[in-house]
């Protein structure tokens, strides 16, 4: 009898049904729990209703950016955003007071805009553009009786409040050693607990999955130890150890990829050393003896190397200056002004003045009954249309029910809680759930439509769930409308400049491995040399590149149909560069052993090549220059 095929949901559907999972962040909960309700209780206690609002506005969206990782790290991820949202804030302000209908709606989509073309950049700019036009949307739509400054005032005290509770509270793992390094610990111990399960995993079907996870933990051990003051010249001790603790791990990463690409079990006692290493790391303690693997073959002998420079290191408390990315200002100039930039600023511009224009001839028709306010419209249009949130019908999907659904609460619960006590109690708990809530954009949606709710409330708004819920609807036809309309370019711009992007820094990773084959050798094997830590650096740029490739392939692959088709092909490009980056780290490693790139590294690294050129120019990519040829051609063809 043959066996039934369960039937299969669309991609589009598929995506907005998926939640992410992992433990609950007690920690982030009850930072959000004393973060916006207090704020609000303390302003209605001393007579500033609106500046208590404004503030608690400014702590939930800093909320949404308390994600985990380092304390000092926090700075710029909740810092950045909120300087972008109170500019925002006194930008609609001024402008709203200033001017009529047309000129707003213009200076508000010129804000879109910019804000659309930072966003580009990555995820602090992305939530730094979020901010500024959400600020932007409140200051013009939300009439209140203080100036501009006072209010951007209290935007920034609210988004202050919950970073002073990020650096002050403890979390779990904080008290072992150095108090404000407990984040860069963790991510740290992370990236050797990634080597030890890549070793697990070599010659199995699992290993492709773990050497991503190890660029996973790379990445977000970099982004920890590139926080404030956390420089090439550390200040303490414990920034020294982490240093170095960080720059031992490249030499384990890179070899271990090598075996992992090699496709050869190696022995289980592989793993042992750099589990203990983890373990050192989280608990700020010396690692012992550590069990040597075998040495039989040159990524073995690679591995054996770096464990004995790792525990050199992490007695001696050395390191290089190996977390900074090569990105320069120019790079991020060249990605607001390039296609993906234009594309994403593009859309967001027109969708944001879109929904301006829309609420205000609404306001102006009293649709909105004695409601002044007006920035629910272009605020949630501000959610909807950001591409790095998510793809487009889920995005509008999850806003749709999650605004149903919390609106629909929210008129249950205003009608039985007392006022305000009750309500600011409902501001504290919806605080509190916003950090598990991020884990699905309707559950965000639901928890944050709730909490504003109560906040304009509290401000003197009446109940306003019906209202809320058609502008919502209204916002998610305008996004759908003006995404879909054709863009001035070639559509799918954003995962074609991160392609491009990655196929740089992979071909600048190449050629620097062939560069070394060229040099007189330097140092031996295991000792970071000046060489080899720029080759880990552009390693580094190369996989980190190919992971934010991967992030915008992804949303563009659970786009409906129309928008899917014009990045069809991608994913393949992004795997082919993937295996050249693998190739290349087991090139090198060989390199270091023997001094030349063995048989079997030059037949792979020739064919990812050539099969290489072909895809990206089926994509209408550039084809990417070989630098195989003229005084690097006696490397790879022997």
């Amino acid at each position: 009898m043959p066996r039934r095929i369960a039937p299969q949901l669309p991609p589009w559907l598929a995506h907005a049904l998926r939640a992410q999972r992992g433990p609950v962040p007690w920690n982030a909960v009850t930072r959000g729990a004393l973060s916006a309700g207090p704020l609000l209780l303390v302003a209605v206690r001393t007579g500033l209703t609106s500046l208590g609002v404004v503030a608690a506005i400014a702590a939930m969206l800093a909320g949404i950016n308390d994600r985990p990782g380092s304390r000092r790290l926090s700075v710029k991820r909740i810092g950045v955003p909120a300087l972008a949202g109170a500019t925002g804030l006194v930008a609609g302000t001024y402008t709203g007071q200033e001017t009529g209908a047309v000129l707003l709606t213009v200076v508000l989509t010129v804000i879109g805009l910019v804000a659309g073309g930072m966003s580009a950049v990555g995820p602090v700019a992305s939530a730094a553009g979020t901010q500024l036009l959400v600020g932007s949307a409140i200051g013009a739509g939300m009439p209140l009786p203080e100036p501009g400054w006072l209010r951007a005032l209290a935007f920034l005290v609210g988004a202050g409040w919950l970073l002073v509770l990020r650096l002050a509270l403890p979390t779990p793992g904080s008290l072992a050693g150095d108090f404000r390094f407990d984040g860069e610990r963790q991510a740290v111990a992370g990236v050797y607990e990634a080597v030890a399960e890549l070793l697990d995993a070599v010659g199995g079907p699992d290993a492709i999955r773990r050497r991503a996870a190890l660029t996973a933990a790379l990445d977000h051990a970099q982004d920890a130890l590139a926080g404030p003051r956390l420089r090439r010249y550390a200040s303490s001790s414990a920034e020294r150890r982490l240093h170095a603790q960080y720059a031992a791990a490249l030499p384990l990463a890179e070899a271990a990829t090598a075996l992992a690409w090699a496709g050869e079990a190696v022995a289980e006692r592989a793993s042992e050393g750099p589990r203990r290493l983890a373990a050192a790391v989280r608990g700020n303690t010396h690692t012992g003896p550590l069990p040597a693997p075998s040495r039989s073959a040159p990524a073995l002998r690679a591995l054996d190397d770096a464990l004995l420079h790792a525990a050199e290191a992490f007695d001696q408390g050395r390191g290089g200056d190996l977390h900074t990315r090569s990105r320069s200002a120019r790079d991020r100039l060249r990605t607001v002004f390039g296609s993906a930039g234009r594309e994403y600023g593009l859309r967001v511009a027109l969708c944001f003045g879109a929904g301006s224009a829309v609420a205000q001839a609404l306001h102006r028709g009293q649709w909105y009954g004695q409601h002044e306010h007006w920035y629910w419209l272009p605020a949630t249009v501000v959610f909807l249309v950001k591409p790095d949130l998510g793809p487009l019908a889920s995005r509008v999907l999850n806003r749709a029910a999650g605004t149903v659904l919390g609106a629909l609460l929210f008129a249950g619960l205003a009608a039985v809680l007392p006022h305000p006590e009750g309500l600011i109690a409902l501001v504290a708990l919806s605080g509190a759930l916003i950090p598990v809530a991020t884990r699905h954009f309707a559950a965000q949606t639901a928890v944050v439509t709730v909490l504003v709710l109560a906040l304009v409330m509290v401000g003197g708004e009446p109940q306003a769930s019906a209202g809320r819920i058609g502008e919502t609807l209204l916002a998610c036809a305008i996004v759908l409308i003006v995404g879909h309309l054709p863009m001035p370019g070639q559509r799918g711009g954003g995962v074609r400049a991160r392609l491009v992007a990655a196929n740089e820094a992979v071909y600048a990773y190449l050629t620097h491995v062939l560069d070394e084959a060229d040099a007189p050798r330097i140092g031996t094997p295991g000792t970071p040399s000046e060489n080899r830590a720029t080759r880990w650096t552009l390693r580094r740029e190369a996989y980190r590149t190919l992971a934010e490739a991967r992030a915008a392939i992804s949303r563009a692959a659970h786009e409906l149909p129309s928008l899917a088709r014009h990045t069809e092909g991608a994913d393949e490009v992004a795997d082919l560069l993937e295996r050249l980056v693998d190739t290349t780290t087991a090139c090198a490693v060989h390199l270091d052993d023997t001094g030349r790139i063995g048989p079997l590294h030059q037949e792979r690294l020739t064919a990812v090549l050539t099969e290489l050129a072909g895809r990206a120019e089926g994509l209408g990519l550039r084809p990417p220059r070989t630098p195989l040829a003229g005084r690097h051609a006696r490397h790879v063809t022997g």
